[in-house]
């Protein structure tokens, strides 16, 4: 099976295990990747890894049909590799491992540090989606989805969106993320404000 062959199949496969809605579903793949690849671009980076990585990268968080899964970064790198290996990719086993490392290590409340360019650039991609427009967005959305009100959308904001910047592990993705800040501390200082 050639490449553009296996992505296909992986990106069919990711679109029909992602969660159906706006905040972790495809449409966040989707921003993640393109952010990925033009980070990895630049960078030079194993642009296969990044592809498959981020694709499936949150696939886990739809294993329990809607129930919050714990440490889906986990959940996502064991069906993803089981999904490669059933399909037998002709994907080298070093590819392999940096694609299921970088799945591991992309989520903010895992314990696991990337350690490839190609896990950094997924981890703060997947970072960058929770920061300007789309992740106030995002933030409010997911709060809602917990049945939460306005102090935990500002929880939410004080405890890790406020925090992401300093979580970045790559120059360009610091920043990309000044930009998107800005927008987040406006919106948290006018909320803290008006409430």
């Amino acid at each position: 099976m050639d490449l553009n062959a296996i992505i296909a199949n992986v990106r069919l496969f990711a679109y029909e295990n992602s969660k159906k809605d706006g905040i972790h579903g495809f449409k966040h793949t989707e921003r993640v990747l393109k952010q990925s690849l033009e980070i990895g671009t630049s960078l030079n980076a194993n642009l296969t890894v990044i592809k498959i990585a981020t694709l499936l990268h949150d696939i886990g968080r739809n294993i329990k049909n809607g129930e919050m899964v714990e440490k889906h970064a986990e959940t996502s790198a064991d069906v993803a590799e089981e999904f490669i290996y059933k399909n037998n990719f002709s994907i080298s086993k070093n590819d392999i491992k940096n694609i299921l490392h970088s799945i591991r290590s992309h989520s903010f409340s895992n314990d696991k540090i990337p350690k490839t360019l190609e896990a950094k650039i997924l981890s703060d991609a997947d970072k960058l989606d929770a920061l300007g427009a789309i992740g106030l967005y995002r933030t409010i959305g997911f709060t809602i989805l917990r049945n939460g009100g306005l102090d935990d959308v500002i929880k939410h904001l004080e405890n890790k969106i406020l925090n992401l910047k300093n979580q970045l592990f790559l120059d360009i993705s610091k920043e990309i993320a000044n930009s998107r800040e800005k927008l987040i501390i406006e919106f948290y200082n006018k909320i803290k404000e008006e409430k």
